[in-house]
């Protein structure tokens, strides 16, 4: 099944699956985390390896089935893993980080997100794209909640890996995005209903 996957090419290059395995509701009644576990593990050895999981699923107990289901995997798989809107402080989310590091038994989570927007600021929030120069871009526009741009975007991140800068806004599909001042739009692809817009800062 692996070699007819669709795959997807982030901006930093690695190629991940379209699609993953999801964890919502699993940890949730005990006598079902045998069979969670075991369709973890079929869903690797069919060749995806994409898991998403949170710290909200199970109240952590989804991340801690991951975990039971991927002893020995670890550098096969893209783990996704999300922070709760009120442990998205400068000091929440990293404690909230480290707990889902624990239970996952990892050192590293590969992509981590805000599950939905809450009643944390952004600009007050430990969340790496808080800070950067996006934010200016779209000062007046409302955050990055469903409010942002006022054109029914519904999430948004900021992501720096070296000397590469990417702002990223998912929109409806039908729905169009100029870039705003000091951003140029790079690439846009559809997924379903919604469309993703890739932004790169202008250069200074």
């Amino acid at each position: 099944m692996s070699k007819t996957l669709p795959f997807v090419t982030l901006p930093n290059g690695e190629a991940v699956p379209a699609f993953g395995q999801g964890t919502w509701h699993m940890g949730e009644n005990r006598r079902h985390a045998a069979a969670e576990e075991a369709a973890l593990k079929l869903g690797i050895e069919l060749g995806v390896n994409l898991i998403d999981t949170a710290e909200m699923y199970g109240n952590g107990t989804a991340e801690e089935i991951v975990a039971r289901a991927t002893p020995g995997l670890r550098d096969r798989l893209f783990i996704v893993s999300k922070v709760l809107p009120y442990n998205a402080s400068q000091k929440g989310v990293v404690e909230a980080c480290e707990r889902s590091l624990k239970r996952l038994k990892t050192d590293r989570i590969d992509l981590y997100l805000l599950h939905w927007r809450g009643s944390v600021p952004l600009a007050a929030s430990g969340l790496p794209f808080a800070d950067r120069p996006v934010l200016d871009a779209f000062a007046g526009t409302g955050a990055f909640g469903l409010e942002a741009l006022s054109r029914g975007a519904s999430a948004a991140a900021f992501i720096e890996d070296g000397r590469d800068a990417l702002a990223i806004i998912e929109v409806a599909a039908r729905e169009e995005l100029p870039a705003p001042a000091g951003f140029v739009t790079i690439d846009e692809r559809v997924y379903g209903a919604a469309r993703l817009v890739f932004l790169r800062p202008l250069p200074k």
